[in-house]
Protein backbone atom coordinates (compact mmCIF):
# COMPACT_ATOMS: atom_id res chain seq x y z
CA UNK A 1 0.00 0.00 0.00
CA UNK A 2 1.47 3.34 -1.07
CA UNK A 3 2.20 5.69 1.81
CA UNK A 4 0.61 8.96 0.72
CA UNK A 5 2.32 10.96 3.45
CA UNK A 6 5.68 9.93 1.98
CA UNK A 7 4.36 10.78 -1.48
CA UNK A 8 3.27 14.21 -0.26
CA UNK A 9 6.76 14.91 1.08
CA UNK A 10 8.20 13.91 -2.31
CA UNK A 11 5.71 16.18 -4.08
CA UNK A 12 6.61 19.21 -1.94
CA UNK A 13 10.36 18.60 -2.37
CA UNK A 14 9.87 18.38 -6.15
CA UNK A 15 7.87 21.63 -6.16
CA UNK A 16 10.28 23.50 -3.89
CA UNK A 17 13.40 22.11 -5.56
CA UNK A 18 15.12 21.49 -2.22
CA UNK A 19 14.65 19.39 0.91
CA UNK A 20 15.51 22.41 3.08
CA UNK A 21 12.82 24.61 1.51
CA UNK A 22 10.34 21.73 1.67
CA UNK A 23 11.10 21.28 5.37
CA UNK A 24 10.47 25.00 5.99
CA UNK A 25 7.18 24.85 4.10
CA UNK A 26 5.97 21.74 5.92
CA UNK A 27 7.34 22.71 9.32
CA UNK A 28 9.25 19.46 9.87
CA UNK A 29 12.90 18.56 10.23
CA UNK A 30 15.13 18.05 7.19
CA UNK A 31 16.04 14.61 8.54
CA UNK A 32 12.36 13.61 8.65
CA UNK A 33 11.84 14.41 4.98
CA UNK A 34 15.11 12.73 3.95
CA UNK A 35 14.21 9.58 5.85
CA UNK A 36 10.68 9.36 4.44
CA UNK A 37 11.89 10.03 0.91
CA UNK A 38 14.28 7.11 1.35
CA UNK A 39 11.41 4.88 2.48
CA UNK A 40 9.32 5.91 -0.52
CA UNK A 41 12.17 5.19 -2.96
CA UNK A 42 12.72 1.83 -1.27
CA UNK A 43 9.03 0.96 -1.60
CA UNK A 44 8.91 2.01 -5.28
CA UNK A 45 12.27 0.43 -6.09
CA UNK A 46 13.34 3.57 -7.98
CA UNK A 47 15.48 6.62 -7.22
CA UNK A 48 13.25 9.69 -7.52
CA UNK A 49 16.02 12.30 -7.36
CA UNK A 50 19.58 12.63 -8.60
CA UNK A 51 22.19 14.83 -6.96
CA UNK A 52 23.34 17.85 -8.95
CA UNK A 53 25.91 19.96 -7.17
CA UNK A 54 24.35 20.90 -3.86
CA UNK A 55 20.84 20.41 -5.13
CA UNK A 56 18.51 17.70 -6.35
CA UNK A 57 16.98 17.09 -9.78
CA UNK A 58 14.20 14.67 -10.63
CA UNK A 59 15.20 11.35 -12.16
CA UNK A 60 13.19 9.87 -15.04
CA UNK A 61 11.18 7.89 -12.49
CA UNK A 62 10.77 11.04 -10.39
CA UNK A 63 9.33 13.02 -13.32
CA UNK A 64 6.84 10.25 -13.98
CA UNK A 65 5.92 10.04 -10.28
CA UNK A 66 5.48 13.83 -10.12
CA UNK A 67 2.90 13.72 -12.90
CA UNK A 68 0.79 11.25 -10.94
CA UNK A 69 1.36 13.12 -7.66
CA UNK A 70 0.12 16.34 -9.29
CA UNK A 71 -3.14 14.61 -10.19
CA UNK A 72 -3.53 12.93 -6.79
CA UNK A 73 -3.06 16.08 -4.73
CA UNK A 74 -5.02 18.27 -7.13
CA UNK A 75 -7.97 15.89 -6.73
CA UNK A 76 -7.40 15.97 -2.98
CA UNK A 77 -7.71 19.76 -2.98
CA UNK A 78 -10.90 19.49 -5.03
CA UNK A 79 -12.28 16.95 -2.54
CA UNK A 80 -11.65 19.34 0.35
CA UNK A 81 -13.30 22.20 -1.55
CA UNK A 82 -16.31 20.04 -2.41
CA UNK A 83 -16.81 18.99 1.21
CA UNK A 84 -16.39 22.57 2.48
CA UNK A 85 -19.05 23.73 0.04
CA UNK A 86 -21.70 21.23 1.14
CA UNK A 87 -23.88 24.14 2.22
CA UNK A 88 -23.84 25.35 -1.38
CA UNK A 89 -24.38 21.91 -2.88
CA UNK A 90 -26.94 23.27 -5.34
CA UNK A 91 -24.38 25.53 -7.02
CA UNK A 92 -23.45 24.31 -10.51
CA UNK A 93 -19.79 25.09 -11.25
CA UNK A 94 -18.17 25.20 -14.67
CA UNK A 95 -14.39 25.62 -14.80
CA UNK A 96 -13.52 26.92 -18.27
CA UNK A 97 -10.15 27.40 -19.93
CA UNK A 98 -10.20 30.03 -22.70
CA UNK A 99 -7.42 29.91 -25.27
CA UNK A 100 -5.54 33.16 -25.97
CA UNK A 101 -6.65 33.10 -29.61
CA UNK A 102 -10.39 33.01 -28.94
CA UNK A 103 -12.12 36.40 -29.37
CA UNK A 104 -13.11 37.39 -25.84
CA UNK A 105 -16.41 38.93 -26.90
CA UNK A 106 -17.29 35.63 -28.59
CA UNK A 107 -16.32 33.68 -25.46
CA UNK A 108 -18.51 36.04 -23.44
CA UNK A 109 -21.51 35.51 -25.69
CA UNK A 110 -21.07 31.73 -25.54
CA UNK A 111 -20.62 31.60 -21.77
CA UNK A 112 -23.43 34.07 -21.07
CA UNK A 113 -25.78 31.27 -22.08
CA UNK A 114 -24.39 29.21 -19.21
CA UNK A 115 -24.89 31.98 -16.64
CA UNK A 116 -28.48 32.35 -17.87
CA UNK A 117 -29.27 28.77 -16.80
CA UNK A 118 -31.86 28.47 -14.04
CA UNK A 119 -30.49 27.99 -10.54
CA UNK A 120 -27.20 29.00 -8.96
CA UNK A 121 -24.44 28.83 -11.59
CA UNK A 122 -20.84 29.84 -11.04
CA UNK A 123 -18.26 30.27 -13.82
CA UNK A 124 -14.58 29.88 -13.04
CA UNK A 125 -12.58 31.08 -16.05
CA UNK A 126 -8.89 30.75 -16.79
CA UNK A 127 -7.07 32.11 -19.83
CA UNK A 128 -3.85 30.73 -21.22
CA UNK A 129 -1.94 29.03 -23.98
CA UNK A 130 -3.46 26.03 -25.74
CA UNK A 131 -0.97 23.42 -24.48
CA UNK A 132 -1.10 24.61 -20.86
CA UNK A 133 -4.89 24.56 -20.83
CA UNK A 134 -4.98 21.00 -22.20
CA UNK A 135 -2.58 19.92 -19.45
CA UNK A 136 -4.85 21.49 -16.81
CA UNK A 137 -7.84 19.76 -18.40
CA UNK A 138 -6.10 16.39 -18.25
CA UNK A 139 -5.34 17.02 -14.56
CA UNK A 140 -9.07 17.77 -13.97
CA UNK A 141 -8.37 21.38 -13.06
CA UNK A 142 -10.79 22.40 -15.83
CA UNK A 143 -14.10 21.00 -17.06
CA UNK A 144 -13.79 22.28 -20.63
CA UNK A 145 -11.43 24.27 -22.85
CA UNK A 146 -12.65 26.68 -25.53
CA UNK A 147 -10.12 26.92 -28.31
CA UNK A 148 -9.65 27.51 -32.04
CA UNK A 149 -8.43 24.01 -32.87
CA UNK A 150 -9.15 20.40 -31.87
CA UNK A 151 -6.92 18.45 -29.53
CA UNK A 152 -3.93 16.94 -31.37
CA UNK A 153 -4.44 13.44 -32.72
CA UNK A 154 -2.25 10.76 -31.18
CA UNK A 155 -1.41 12.69 -28.00
CA UNK A 156 -1.18 10.90 -24.66
CA UNK A 157 -3.89 13.15 -23.23
CA UNK A 158 -7.29 11.49 -22.90
CA UNK A 159 -9.36 14.44 -24.11
CA UNK A 160 -12.05 14.75 -26.76
CA UNK A 161 -12.94 17.62 -29.11
CA UNK A 162 -16.45 18.81 -29.95
CA UNK A 163 -16.77 21.34 -32.74
CA UNK A 164 -19.10 24.11 -31.62
CA UNK A 165 -19.30 25.77 -35.00
CA UNK A 166 -17.85 28.15 -37.59
CA UNK A 167 -18.21 31.89 -37.22
CA UNK A 168 -17.68 33.83 -40.49
CA UNK A 169 -15.04 36.53 -40.14
CA UNK A 170 -14.80 40.08 -41.42
CA UNK A 171 -12.44 43.03 -41.21
CA UNK A 172 -13.15 45.97 -38.91
CA UNK A 173 -11.56 49.38 -38.40
CA UNK A 174 -11.78 52.61 -36.46
CA UNK A 175 -13.87 55.34 -38.07
CA UNK A 176 -10.82 57.13 -39.46
CA UNK A 177 -9.38 54.00 -41.06
CA UNK A 178 -12.81 52.95 -42.34
CA UNK A 179 -13.22 56.28 -44.13
CA UNK A 180 -9.77 55.90 -45.66
CA UNK A 181 -9.94 52.24 -46.69
CA UNK A 182 -13.65 51.38 -46.73
CA UNK A 183 -14.32 52.11 -50.41
CA UNK A 184 -13.66 49.53 -53.11
CA UNK A 185 -13.20 46.74 -50.59
CA UNK A 186 -11.20 44.49 -50.75
CA UNK A 187 -8.86 46.29 -53.23
CA UNK A 188 -8.63 49.16 -50.75
CA UNK A 189 -6.63 46.87 -48.43
CA UNK A 190 -3.49 47.22 -50.55
CA UNK A 191 -0.89 48.98 -48.38
CA UNK A 192 -3.51 49.45 -45.64
CA UNK A 193 -2.29 48.83 -42.05
CA UNK A 194 -3.42 45.39 -40.89
CA UNK A 195 -3.37 43.70 -37.48
CA UNK A 196 -3.30 39.89 -37.46
CA UNK A 197 -3.12 36.98 -35.03
CA UNK A 198 0.28 35.28 -34.76
CA UNK A 199 0.92 32.15 -36.78
CA UNK A 200 0.10 30.02 -33.72
CA UNK A 201 -3.54 30.93 -34.31
CA UNK A 202 -5.42 28.73 -36.80
CA UNK A 203 -7.27 31.78 -38.16
CA UNK A 204 -4.01 33.34 -39.33
CA UNK A 205 -3.43 30.72 -42.02
CA UNK A 206 -6.94 31.20 -43.41
CA UNK A 207 -6.50 34.97 -43.61
CA UNK A 208 -3.09 34.60 -45.29
CA UNK A 209 -4.62 32.31 -47.94
CA UNK A 210 -7.48 34.77 -48.53
CA UNK A 211 -5.06 37.66 -49.03
CA UNK A 212 -3.01 35.57 -51.45
CA UNK A 213 -6.10 34.53 -53.43
CA UNK A 214 -7.25 38.15 -53.65
CA UNK A 215 -3.70 39.26 -54.57
CA UNK A 216 -3.73 41.83 -51.81
CA UNK A 217 -0.65 43.25 -50.11
CA UNK A 218 -1.52 45.14 -46.91
CA UNK A 219 1.10 46.38 -44.44
CA UNK A 220 1.11 44.08 -41.43
CA UNK A 221 1.81 46.47 -38.57
CA UNK A 222 1.15 44.13 -35.64
CA UNK A 223 0.80 40.45 -34.73
CA UNK A 224 -0.81 39.36 -31.47
CA UNK A 225 -1.06 36.10 -29.54
CA UNK A 226 -3.94 37.44 -27.47
CA UNK A 227 -7.10 38.30 -29.41
CA UNK A 228 -8.23 40.82 -26.79
CA UNK A 229 -4.99 42.76 -27.20
CA UNK A 230 -5.39 42.67 -30.98
CA UNK A 231 -8.90 44.13 -30.68
CA UNK A 232 -7.68 46.82 -28.27
CA UNK A 233 -5.01 47.99 -30.70
CA UNK A 234 -7.56 47.90 -33.53
CA UNK A 235 -9.98 50.02 -31.53
CA UNK A 236 -7.16 52.50 -30.96
CA UNK A 237 -6.76 52.95 -34.71
CA UNK A 238 -3.40 51.20 -35.17
CA UNK A 239 -4.75 49.03 -37.96
CA UNK A 240 -7.61 47.11 -39.55
CA UNK A 241 -8.38 43.92 -37.64
CA UNK A 242 -10.33 40.64 -38.09
CA UNK A 243 -13.24 39.54 -35.90
CA UNK A 244 -16.35 37.35 -36.22
CA UNK A 245 -19.15 39.09 -38.11
CA UNK A 246 -21.55 37.94 -35.40
CA UNK A 247 -19.90 40.55 -33.17
CA UNK A 248 -20.34 43.46 -35.60
CA UNK A 249 -23.08 45.13 -33.55
CA UNK A 250 -21.22 44.74 -30.30
CA UNK A 251 -17.93 45.99 -31.80
CA UNK A 252 -19.71 49.06 -33.18
CA UNK A 253 -21.51 49.83 -29.91
CA UNK A 254 -18.66 49.19 -27.47
CA UNK A 255 -15.58 50.00 -29.55
CA UNK A 256 -16.85 52.28 -32.33
CA UNK A 257 -15.45 49.81 -34.88
CA UNK A 258 -16.96 49.78 -38.37
CA UNK A 259 -17.27 46.78 -40.66
CA UNK A 260 -15.18 47.04 -43.83
CA UNK A 261 -16.27 43.76 -45.39
CA UNK A 262 -16.51 40.01 -45.12
CA UNK A 263 -13.55 37.66 -45.52
CA UNK A 264 -15.23 35.23 -47.91
CA UNK A 265 -14.53 31.65 -46.91
CA UNK A 266 -12.68 32.64 -43.72
CA UNK A 267 -14.25 31.49 -40.46
CA UNK A 268 -13.33 31.32 -36.81
CA UNK A 269 -13.60 27.69 -35.73
CA UNK A 270 -14.46 27.11 -32.08
CA UNK A 271 -14.01 23.78 -30.27
CA UNK A 272 -14.97 22.60 -26.81
CA UNK A 273 -12.45 20.08 -25.50
CA UNK A 274 -13.36 17.93 -22.50
CA UNK A 275 -12.25 14.73 -20.82
CA UNK A 276 -15.54 13.02 -21.64
CA UNK A 277 -16.30 11.49 -25.03
CA UNK A 278 -20.01 11.94 -24.34
CA UNK A 279 -20.59 15.26 -22.63
CA UNK A 280 -22.62 14.95 -19.42
CA UNK A 281 -21.96 18.24 -17.65
CA UNK A 282 -25.25 20.17 -18.04
CA UNK A 283 -23.51 23.54 -18.43
CA UNK A 284 -21.31 22.20 -21.26
CA UNK A 285 -24.43 20.85 -22.98
CA UNK A 286 -25.97 24.33 -22.83
CA UNK A 287 -22.71 25.81 -24.17
CA UNK A 288 -22.70 23.44 -27.15
CA UNK A 289 -26.37 24.01 -27.99
CA UNK A 290 -26.01 27.82 -27.77
CA UNK A 291 -23.14 28.04 -30.27
CA UNK A 292 -25.29 28.02 -33.45
CA UNK A 293 -27.35 30.94 -32.09
CA UNK A 294 -24.20 32.92 -31.30
CA UNK A 295 -22.97 32.31 -34.83
CA UNK A 296 -26.11 33.96 -36.21
CA UNK A 297 -25.72 37.77 -35.91
CA UNK A 298 -29.42 38.10 -35.16
CA UNK A 299 -29.66 35.00 -33.02
CA UNK A 300 -28.96 36.58 -29.64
Amino acid sequence: MLNYKHLHYFWVVAKEGSITRAADRLGVAVQTISGQLGLLEQQLGKALFNSQGRGLVLSDAGRKALGYADQIFQLGEQLEDALKQDDNSHTLRLRVGISDGIPKLLAYRLLSQVTAMPGDVRLICDEGEFENLLADLALHRLDVVLTDRPAPVGSNLKVFSSRLGEFPSGLFASRELAERHGKDFPESLNQAPLLLPTRHNALRGRIDRWLEEQRLHPRIVGEFEDSALLTTFGRGGLGIFPAPLALAGQLAEEYGAQTLGELDGVSEHIYAISTERRIRHPAIEVLCSAAPQVGNPGGL
